[in-house]
């Protein structure tokens, strides 16, 4: 038996459970942690600029690839509190990352010792598990456990806080033979998927709605032999979106109140029964539960057995791994198929795909400023299907979900319930380190982009390039949109005349200097015409540079975007598309 330092254990656990990317800071309370780092040189390390954004970093590295764990590293006090939005996120989407604290040592806890916060205790609503740590002996288990903890069940984050003296002390271990703990993975029967075809066999109009816990389970190429086996049209939820190709014949669009399809809204409208996979009947997918629910019937499948009812009662529940269900459904529904059991579903698939073809908004605008519709349309027109993109809250990521294609699972990165500005800089930079050989493509109103931007110097330092589209009214729009309901445009301008910067005509900020003194390249656009061009020479300045480079692109400061308190009354703000060439891009009228 080998005798180290507890901290040479935990690093040595984290390399055979393999997790070896870590974003972090350190500091005095875990520069022991950052030393066996150094020592055994498994780990790879990238250095933030700020804790909270290491823990995006570590979420975005994570939702990349399938089983990846990104690791977020920081020292006591306020390093573990600056993680805390980043687990909250994590937690909402089921995300498993792993935030290792320093801490004061064990005798100093109680004594208000400089930066000693009770982390664990602070950390355990937004974590799957929480902990500090009190005796050098068990970091082993609690590592070991960490890790089950994050990957079992729903999965989420763990904190694990380390006091300065565990750390230190020395302990027997023997890495040699340590082996990650089984991870238990609950799976459909036979019997219920059985009954599960049975429903759908006997609907007239079933759709399948696709969560984020497909997206999880690696699930994707299954489902999309359940849905052509059974030729059921498929709905994304915004966290599932990718899980079927946009371009596919079965998929039937987005649902919801904002981050959704016109034809997709009316699609379930139009359904009988709903098959949910791996998804959390979430309120801006569902609206009103009254308008959602009228005149159909629900079948729900979910890792988490108390998620199963906790929006409102299915008619038919399944605890399940989403990949395990759709094994056995695929099992099953390839028997029923040879045997000619199966519904036939081409009438109901062409009419879905036929409101693809009428049902579309319109993105071809010319005006200047620029409409933001006019910006997704020439982002479908750069990037191809292999793009991946990264975006998290606001109206850009809202009308984005509208207009951009998505054509893979884990190429829309998206952060979904929390929500937190600030997310997509730090995030991408994960998902670039995550998969180097990608192009990666953010997007983000002007407000999101501010609130971290100093991360834009770590991809400088590290050669992490990427490409971000910055869509600038300077406001924050989706707050003004609100506002409407208050007769009110009330705390929300940014705008204001830049003594340094008299082009930008009083839309504040001048990213473009900011994103340059950081370490990157930007581009600035006022023309419609001009968003293309820019888009390629920002593409050919990644590859050159190696570095994110900047689009931003100069808005109307004012667009009410589509959307509406029930998925039967979306407020369309702007004319919708009466000609192909109003939506040049959108797939169905290219088909």
């Amino acid at each position: 038996m080998a005798r180290m330092r507890a901290v040479d254990a935990a690093v040595l656990i984290l390399e055979k459970e393999g997790s070896t990317q870590a974003f972090g800071l350190p500091g005095a309370a875990i520069n022991p942690f950052y030393s066996a780092m150094r020592d055994h040189g498994g780990i790879k390390h990238v250095l933030a600029r700020h804790v909270e954004a290491a823990s995006h970093m570590a979420e975005g590295y994570t939702r990349a690839r399938a089983g990846n764990i990104g690791i977020c590293i920081g020292t006591s006090g306020p390093a573990g509190t600056d993680m805390i939005t980043g687990l909250y996120s994590a937690a909402a989407d089921s995300i498993p990352i792993l935030c290792i604290t320093g801490q004061a040592p064990v005798a100093k806890l109680h004594k208000e010792d400089f930066q000693a916060v009770d982390i664990s205790a602070i950390a355990k609503p937004v974590a799957k598990w929480a902990v500090t740590v009190m005796e050098a002996a068990q970091v082993p288990g609690t590592f070991q456990k960490a890790f089950q903890v994050m990957r079992e069940g729903r999965p989420g984050p763990v904190l694990v806080d380390l006091p300065l003296d565990v750390q230190l002390a020395q302990i027997e271990f023997d890495i040699e033979t340590y082996e990650p703990l089984p991870v238990a993975r609950p799976a459909a029967t036979r019997a219920q998927a059985e009954k599960v075809l049975s429903m759908l066999n006997a609907s007239a109009q079933p759709l399948i709605v696709a969560g984020g816990g497909i997206i999880n389970a690696d699930a994707a190429e299954l489902l999309v032999e359940f849905a052509e086996l059974t030729g059921i049209p498929v709905v994304p939820t915004l966290m599932g979106w990718g899980a079927i190709a946009d371009d596919h014949p079965l998929s039937a669009g987005m649902v919801g109140l904002q981050t959704s399809h016109r034809y997709g809204n009316a699609t379930i409208l139009a359904s009988d029964l709903v098959l949910g996979i791996g998804n959390r009947w979430a309120n801006r997918h569902t609206g009103g539960l009254d308008v959602y629910r009228s005149g159909r019937k629900f079948i729900h499948v979910d890792i988490e057995p108390t998620q199963i009812g906790r929006v409102f009662a299915p008619d038919y529940g399944v605890v399940s791994d989403a990949g395990a269900a759709l094994e056995v459904f695929v099992e099953v529904a390839r028997e029923w198929a040879a045997e000619g059991r199966l519904a036939d579903r081409t009438a109901w698939a062409a009419e879905c795909r036929e409101r693809r073809t009428t049902l579309q908004r319109k993105t071809h605008f010319d005006n200047t400023p620029i409409k933001p519709q006019r910006v997704y349309e020439e982002m479908n027109r750069a990037f191809g299907p292999d793009v991946r993109y990264v975006s998290t809250i606001g109206l850009s990521q809202i009308q984005a979900a509208q207009m951009l294609h998505v054509y893979r699972p884990r190429h829309w990165i998206n952060a979904g319930q929390a929500g937190p500005l600030g997310w997509t800089v730090p995030a991408t930079l994960g998902v670039a380190v995550a998969d180097p050989e990608s192009t990666v493509v953010a997007l983000s109103g002007d407000y999101d982009f501010q609130f971290l931007i100093e991360e834009l110097a770590v991809g400088a330092q590290f050669n992490i390039p990427y490409i971000h589209v910055v869509v600038n009214n300077s406001y924050l729009g989706l707050i003004r949109q609100a506002q409407r309901n208050f007769d009110m445009d009330f705390c929300v301008q940014l705008s204001f005349e830049n003594i340094n910067s008299p082009e930008l005509n009083g839309y504040g900020v001048d990213h473009v200097k900011v994103a340059e003194g950081l370490g990157c390249k930007a581009l600035r656009v006022f023309e419609p015409d001009g968003i293309l061009p820019a888009l390629e020479q920002a593409k050919k300045l990644m590859v050159e540079h190696q570095v994110p480079i900047v689009v931003e692109i100069i808005l109307e400061r004012i667009t009410n975007v589509s959307m509406g308190l029930e998925i039967d009354n979306i407020v369309e703000f702007e004319d919708v598309a009466g000609t192909p060439e109003d939506a040049p891009t959108a797939l169905a009228l290219l088909d």
